[in-house]
């Protein structure tokens, strides 16, 4: 083009031509590229498509291999293989739940794709099958995991199920061989076992709740054996519930037994203790001569009252007892009898014994019943004195109160002494009359100072009282006082923060708001001045306090009176405010709308002629309106001038405004008038005439409105047309003044010489049409006006009737109202509503006279009106009528509520006396008596007090149901219900004095001596007993009994001896004339007391010391006999198979689970014999360690038998599940092999390709296969390593499985290699076949014999032949390459070299096969020869290099992988013969020492990054966790295993090299456990932490193996290409021979 061009600009001859072609070129090159970038870009959307279908592949071959998975069938068959499967099965879970982002990337890569592939049947299709498929399998997923919960489930409940079976089974057989004895011992040890047997029962109830919930749950979600499951738990609660029965009918009859004898016992023991306090009776025969005597004679005899009591108590539930047990027991009801009757003549002779010996004594004690009352009395003289002394002042008015009431209290207990006080006295003068001995004076001195002190009490009294009643006023005025200041407070809170309004809103609100306030305050005025005055009066009554109270009311008078002038001021202040607000606001809307007509005056378009006289017409109105509105104008300066009279200090704004106001109307006058005579001069003769038209033309239309007959239907109507009319009105004003202006136009335009008749007649013609609308006019306003009248008539009385109806569901409530409160309320409200009937009245009374009026006017609505008037005089009767029997019912209300509310606070009352008088408190001591027997008397004084309250209320009642009070009925049961109280109240008073008084007699018992004495001697004759027992039942029965002998001992005779210690005390203290016999006779009570303890403690501990030797020979005989028990019951089944071996295994661990309770028996046993062997000595330490030695004997051999099974079962169970695990792999082996030989011939390359995917898809099943592999066949080893008992069978099966392994892995490489020559041959045919037809096609060129016409086109020829030989030139590579030898020809060429090397060298004999050894050793070795995952490279290997595996190298239980994927050799050699003969490659293959390791080592770590560089810490120091895998000297870290495979790195980081690296122990780190370190060379810091310290060590292990391989075996670095990017970039050249077998064995 650029030599075109310059021969165009050296103007050769052909430019035009040349610049054609030029053009033409360009046009051309343009087309080509063009279809370049449209062919490119077909290119790249082939690519993308093909990218999505081998996406899509790839999917669907990992759906369908975890569809296999999760459509599964198998559940397990026990317990144990279930939860393994439902750990498996969450792992595929998580695994579907992590691929759904794939998929997503799936969509969002279809979208990328062009719009028709994007929408194309083909990908749509796919995109929904395996939206379906995921779908299918998240399902699948679903229904598995619930069928293996359902699984596990019921094998949880058949375990639980059968081991509730077994210990029911056991028992029952102990419960149904059980016997009742008769003695009380054995019933008493069987009562023993049966209360240790019921924990054991909650728990296996729990049991059975447990397998019962399971069973509920599985039918519930539709288990398909769910009648197996209901029939079971059926099974398992028919039995619990009979188990139950018969132990509830066993305890039954156990506990009748008990209850007869226990009965014999009682019956022994009452008649014991009757006969002892017989015999206390005759025993104080002696006593009785004189007075001292007497006395100690009747202390003991009413010490005999309570032991009676209680006798006689003992006696009424042996009756009871004995009844029911006759009952229960017909065959012994007459002994049982005869035993009560006896104890009954034993008691009724006591009781006769005991009333003749009182009826013996006289009244000899009467002296000293009186100094004892003399004592009481100036105890409690001496302690009243004390407490009206007291000098407390109180603080609070609570205190004021509580002071108040303990005095009054105190008055009340004087006065209820004043009758024991004049008795006393009394006695007092009898008993010293005639007196001469010194302690009768002593006695009358006494009685002397009782009076002097009974008057002191009183003054005290009275003097006290004055002070607290002055206190407690002056509290009630500080409360008071309190109230009103803060009253007081909040006032002048809200005077002094009220500000003044700045809107007339506000201000009409703020004046509100400060009425409101003093209503307040008025309110509050009464309470206030109440305050001033109580002050005021407590001063002149002289309280105390009266200078206090005095500061307090001048303060509070004082500033009430100020707070009331504020106010006031305040008001008047916003009064005035209110005023010049509103005035202000009155200013500002004229100034707006004088500005608004401003406008319109100033508006001078009016030039042109055709609209001249509308703008006059519309000025003459605006004039009018001016006019009209001068008096809005007047009056704002009207209000300012009063406004400024009233309140001289706003003068200076109102003037302000006003001035302001008249500049603005003046300016608008002058430019209204301006404008009109600039409008008239612009045109008279013309106005005047359209004037005139104008107003002939208003005239006309306002005559037709005038004649209209409408007056309106309606209040709203004829106000509508008013407002017409009105407006009629203002415009016939307004016409009024053009008409007198149409004169003065007249009289100008005839001084200017214009036709004076025409316009006098156009202007008369115009006035007397004007005059002659101004009657009808008139007329029809006086008949709207009549019409208005009418309707708002109408509307008055419809609205007194509303208002009627209202108001009339008020009068007409029958809510009187529940409580007091609410009655007052509705009280006030009709009276509030009667208030608003008066005051509506008047409105009534000028409706009725109004209608006078329009009645009068023959209306001709007058029926209609009559009716709604008749309608309002009957509603407005009745609602007064239903007001006031409202009032009345209401009435009746208040009075039962207050009635009611009267009752309630009596009840109240009572309630809160009925709490005192049913506490249960009790006197502690004599004198505490006293004071609660006198307390109560003030008490039952208030009670009977309050009876003229209940009287005051009943009268009420009656009055209320005489007067037929519509709920006369529930008053009176309210009445009854008090009455009732009242009564019962009364009586539990009387109740409460029994008991006080009963309480006063027993503290009266606590002072003898000789019958405490005699119980102690009767107490040590048990006490010094030398019985220890015959065996465990005889020492139990005999240790229970002397505990309660024990106890009963302590608490009896201990409070005994306290109470006459005390008593001995107070008498020695007071100066008693027999103190030192007193004395001696404590001295002897307090040494007999503590011997018997003594010896009670001493025979404690020979009995405790007998009771476990017994009990530990007992144990150990019981002990024994259920461990021999238990090792009967030990089966010796092993099972016939899975199932059978897991059922025994259950019932096993049940059994185990049962003995564990026998083990802490023998922990137990063991323990007692120690601690008995170190406290005995002879013949009994001899006989324990027998008897322990037996027992542990037979525990040890109990153990061994249930360990011994538990491993034979164990190892059937591990037998089974390998023969199972075996049996599976190989079916699925066999199921492999098929599907490897049944594939079909491939045809062409992409048919070959297609052959190899599914290849490959075989080999990621054998891959996934591996770990059930592994576990098989460590599994196998365990067994065989443990020396299991069938290890000849195992060994067998594992040499199948392994032989079945190696056959599959060997057909499957065949098969693999086959594909590859095969794709080799099908892309030679291919490429072959291209280069035949160019060939073809460029014969013609070559055969052609067109040398060219002229220059142009022989440089065409040229052209094009040198094209042709640059073409050629680039075919030949391609020639040369179909030149090379495929693999299947060098492989026919190796045969027949190695056939040619065989027929030159002489036969040699074959070696004799080695013999087979079966041992574990062999086993061991061919395991040696075990390939990495099942003999296949892993995923992260794919097909693309030759693999070898070295059987001696095994890294994490994996073997290396030689590998040369990295040199690819163009022409690779065929594998030689596999089972073991010595091969040959050719020279262009890589020799063995270029193989490297792979995949040393791989799996999940935690990992943080530490530092980037050498002196650079990491960005992101987090902790991840990552799948890192170590291969070739490198370490790449991937999210997970399938990442992994597919050659994903996690966020896209470059594997880090080995080279050089240190790995090592982080002891620095302290954070975390089993934590390492990584340190490479570019600064890179890593660290590592693993689960456990043997996971960190083979780690670095591993790590420092990599980095310490030798230079000359590593292979350059690299990642292998996962097969899954393989699938997607597979290239058709011959380059994909370099692949070679994978997992090739040498």
């Amino acid at each position: 083009i650029r030599e075109g061009e310059e021969m165009v600009s050296n103007d050769h001859f052909g430019s035009d031509k040349i610049r054609e072609r030029i053009s033409d070129i360009q046009e051309q090159w343009a087309n080509l590229e063009r279809l370049s970038a449209v062919r490119k870009q077909r290119l790249e959307e082939a690519c993308s498509l093909h990218q999505f279908q081998a996406d899509a592949d790839d999917i669907d071959t990992w759906m369908l291999y975890i569809l296999r998975i999760v459509s599964s069938s198998d559940v397990g068959h026990d317990e144990y293989s279930t939860q393994a499967l439902v750990k498996k099965h969450k792992d595929v879970a998580e695994e579907i739940n992590s691929y759904r982002p794939v998929i997503d990337s799936l969509h969002e890569q279809s979208r990328t794709l062009p719009e028709e592939q994007a929408q194309s049947a083909e990908v749509q299709g796919r995109l929904a099958g395996i939206e379906e498929r995921y779908k299918e399998v998240a399902e699948l997923t679903r229904l598995r995991k619930q069928a293996l919960q359902d699984a596990l489930a019921l094998y949880k409940m058949s375990s639980e199920a059968d081991a509730c079976e077994l210990w029911i089974d056991e028992k029952e057989q102990w419960l149904n061989s059980m016997q009742i004895p008769e003695k009380l011992e054995d019933l008493e040890v069987i009562q023993h076992r049966f209360e240790s047997l019921e924990p054991e029962m909650n728990n296996q109830a729990s049991r059975v709740a447990v397998v019962n919930q399971i069973a509920r749950q599985l039918m519930h979600s539709g288990h398909p054996s769910e009648k197996e499951i209901k029939a079971q738990q059926d099974k398992l609660n028919t039995r619990w519930s009979q188990f139950r029965d018969l132990v509830d009918q066993k305890k039954d009859s156990l506990s009748s037994a008990l209850g007869v004898q226990n009965y014999h016992l009682e019956c022994n023991e009452t008649k014991s203790w009757i006969r002892e306090k017989t015999k206390v009776i005759e025993s104080t025969q002696e006593l009785g001569n004189d007075l001292a005597g007497v006395m100690a004679l009747q202390r003991k005899l009413t010490g005999m009252e309570r032991d009676l009591a209680a006798i006689e108590d003992k006696l009424g539930d042996l009756q009871k007892e004995a009844d029911r047990l006759a009952e229960e027991h017909p065959d012994q009801a007459q002994a049982i009898m005869g035993r009560l009757a006896e104890i009954t003549g034993v008691w009724e002779e006591m009781k006769t014994t005991l009333k003749n010996r009182e009826e013996s004594l006289g009244e000899a004690s009467k002296l000293q019943q009186f100094l004892r009352d003399l004592d009481d009395f100036q105890s409690w003289l001496s302690r009243t004195q004390t407490a009206i002394a007291s000098e407390d002042m109180p603080n609070t008015l609570s205190e004021a109160e509580k002071l108040l009431t303990q005095h009054e209290n105190i008055k009340n207990e004087i006065n209820n002494y004043e009758e024991d006080y004049q008795k006393m006295r009394d006695m007092g003068e009898m008993v010293t009359q005639g007196q001469t001995d010194a302690q009768y004076m002593f006695l009358r001195q006494r009685l002397q100072a009782l009076d002097t002190g009974w008057n002191e009490l009183h003054k005290m009294w009275e003097n006290r009282q004055s002070l607290l009643s002055q206190s407690h006023a002056y509290q009630l005025f500080l409360r008071d006082t309190k109230q009103a200041e803060a009253f007081l407070n909040n006032q002048e809170y809200v005077l002094a923060h009220t500000e003044m309004p700045t809107t007339l809103e506000a201000a009409e609100a703020a004046i509100k708001k400060q009425e409101d306030f003093m209503t307040t305050m008025d309110a509050n005025e009464e309470k206030i001045n109440a305050v001033v005055e109580t002050g005021r009066r407590l001063v002149s009554d002289g309280n105390i306090n009266s200078d206090r109270i005095q500061e307090k009311v001048d303060s509070i008078d004082d500033r009430h009176k100020k707070n009331r002038e504020a106010a006031s001021e305040l008001l008047m202040r916003l009064k005035d405010n209110r005023d010049l607000q509103k005035f202000l606001q009155d200013c500002q809307e004229l100034s707006l709308w004088i500005n608004e007509k401003m406008l319109t005056a100033q508006d001078m378009s009016y030039d042109e002629a055709r609209n001249l006289h509308s703008k006059w017409l519309k000025h003459q109105a605006f004039m009018a309106e001016l006019q009209s509105n001068k008096e809005w104008l007047d009056k704002i300066e009207k209000d300012g001038m009063q406004l400024v009279a009233e309140k001289p200090e706003t003068e200076v704004v109102v003037k302000e405004k006003l001035s302001a106001l008249h500049k603005m109307w003046e300016d608008l006058e002058s430019t209204t008038q301006t404008k009109a005579q600039c409008l008239f001069d612009a045109n008279k003769a013309e106005l005047f005439t359209q004037s005139c038209a104008d107003l002939d033309k208003w005239l006309m239309g306002l005559e037709g409105q005038i004649q209209s007959d409408d007056y309106g239907k309606d209040l709203t109507s004829v106000s509508i047309l008013l407002k017409k009319q009105q407006m009629l009105e203002n415009q016939v004003e307004v016409r009024k003044k053009e008409v007198e202006e149409l004169q003065s136009q007249a009289q100008v335009l005839s001084q200017e010489g214009k036709d004076t008749d025409e316009v006098d007649s156009q202007r008369l013609v115009v006035e007397k049409k004007f005059q002659e609308l101004l009657e009808p006019l008139r007329k029809r306003k006086s008949n709207l006006m009549a019409s208005k009248e009418i309707h708002q008539f109408n509307r008055d009385v419809e609205d007194e009737i509303l208002w009627v109806e209202e108001r009339m569901p008020i009068a007409t409530s029958t809510d009187h109202g529940h409580n007091l409160q609410t009655v007052q309320l509705l009280i006030k409200k009709n009276q509030t509503l009667q208030k608003e009937i008066q005051g509506h009245q008047p409105r009534i009374d000028d409706i009725f006279e109004r209608s006078q009026n329009i009645l009068g006017e023959d209306s001709p609505n007058a029926d209609a009106i009559r009716q709604r008037l008749s309608d309002l005089q009957q509603l407005w009767s009745l609602m007064i009528e239903e007001t006031e029997k409202r009032h009345s019912r209401l009435e009746e209300a208040h009075k039962a509520q207050q009635y009611y509310f009267d009752a309630a606070e009596a009840e109240a009352w009572m309630s809160e006396q009925e709490l005192y008088m049913m506490s249960e408190e009790k006197a502690k001591d004599e004198q505490s008596a006293v004071a609660m027997l006198k307390k109560h008397q003030i008490l039952e004084q208030a009670v009977e007090d309050y009876a003229e309250t209940v009287h005051q209320l009943s009268k009420t009642s009656r009055a209320l149901v005489a007067a037929g009070h519509p709920e006369s009925e529930r008053i009176s049961m309210r009445q009854s219900q008090v009455d009732k109280l009242y009564a019962g109240l009364k009586d539990l008073s009387e109740e409460r004095r029994g008991k006080l008084d009963e309480r006063f007699r027993l503290f009266q018992l606590n002072r003898e001596v000789d019958d405490l004495e005699q119980w102690i001697a009767e107490r040590e004759v048990v006490a010094g007993s030398h019985e220890l027992g015959q065996d465990y039942e005889h020492v139990t029965m005999l240790q229970e009994r002397f505990r309660e002998f024990a106890r009963d001992t302590g608490n009896i005779g201990q409070e005994r001896v306290d109470a006459v210690n005390q008593m001995a005390d107070e008498l020695i203290n007071s100066g008693h004339s027999d103190a030192a016999t007193i004395a001696e006779w404590k001295d002897g009570l307090n040494e007999a007391w503590a011997d018997l303890l003594e010896l009670i403690d001493t025979r404690t501990q020979i009995l405790a010391a007998s009771y476990e030797l017994h009990k530990f020979y007992h144990d150990a005989k019981e002990i024994l006999g259920r461990i021999l028990d238990k090792h009967k019951k030990l089966p010796e089944e092993l099972g016939r198979d899975q199932n059978t071996v897991e059922t025994l295994q259950r019932m096993h661990t049940t059994f185990e689970h049962d003995i564990q309770a026998l083990g802490t028996q023998v922990r137990q046993l063991q323990e007692d014999a120690a601690r008995l062997q170190s406290a005995y000595a002879g013949d009994k330490a001899d006989d324990i360690q027998k008897r322990e030695n037996e027992v542990l004997e037979a525990w040890k051999t109990l153990l061994d038998a249930c360990e011994g099974r538990r491993v034979r079962l164990l190892d059937t169970g591990d037998k089974f599940r390998f023969f199972s695990m075996v049996r599976d792999l190989m079916l699925w082996m066999e199921d492999v092999i098929r599907l490897i030989e049944a594939q079909e011939k491939p045809r062409d390359v992409s048919s070959v390709e297609l052959l190899m995917n599914n290849h490959q898809g075989i080999k990621a099943e054998i891959d996934a296969r591996n770990d059930s592999f592994t576990t098989c066949i460590e599994l196998g080893k365990s067994l065989l390593a443990r020396k299991h008992y069938a290890s000849e069978e195992i060994k067998e099966k594992l040499l199948q499985l392994t032989d079945k392994r190696k056959d599959m892995i060997d057909k499957w490489e065949d098969r693999w290699e086959w594909l590859r020559l095969i794709l080799e041959v099908h892309q030679f045919s291919r490429d072959a076949g291209v280069a035949e037809a160019w060939l073809l096609g460029q014969e013609p060129y070559l055969s052609s014999r067109e040398m060219g016409q002229n220059v142009d086109e022989v440089e065409k020829l040229i052209k094009r032949h040198e094209a042709f030989e640059k073409s050629a030139a680039t075919w030949e590579e391609r020639f040369s390459a179909l030149e090379r030898l495929t693999t299947l020809e060098l492989l026919e060429v190796r045969r027949m070299q190695e056939e040619e090397e065989r027929r030159r060298q002489p036969p040699s004999p074959e070696p004799l096969p080695a013999a087979t050894d079966s041992s574990p050793q062999q086993w061991e070795g061919k395991e040696g020869e075990q390939i990495s995952q099942n003999g296949l490279p892993s995923d992260q290997e794919s097909p693309r290099g030759t693999d070898a595996v070295d059987g001696g190298e095994i890294v994490n239980g994996v073997a290396d992988q030689r590998t040369s994927s990295k040199e690819p050799s163009p022409i690779p050699s065929p594998t030689s013969d596999r089972k073991g003969k010595a091969s040959t490659q050719a020279s262009t293959l890589p020799t063995k020492s270029q193989d490297s390791p792979s995949a040393q080592m791989e799996g999940f770590l935690h990992r943080k990054h530490e530092w980037e560089g050498h002196n650079k810490k990491a960005s992101s120091r987090s902790w991840h966790n990552v799948y890192c895998v170590i291969n070739n000297q490198e370490m790449g870290f991937y999210k997970d295993n399938k990442n992994a495979s597919q050659g994903i790195p996690y966020h896209n980081e470059i594997p880090i090299s080995l080279k050089d690296a240190v790995c090592e122990v982080a002891v620095d780190y302290k954070k975390k456990k089993h934590v390492f370190k990584l340190r490479v060379t570019d600064g890179n810091e890593y660290l590592f932490q693993a689960k456990d310290d043997e996971e960190m060590n083979t780690w670095i292990q591993a790590i420092s193996t990599a980095v310490n391989l030798d230079k000359s075996e590593v292979t350059p670095s690299g990642q292998s290409t996962p097969a899954s990017s393989r699938a997607q970039t597979l290239p058709a050249s011959v380059t994909l021979t370099t692949e070679s077998s994978p997992g090739k064995r040498e």
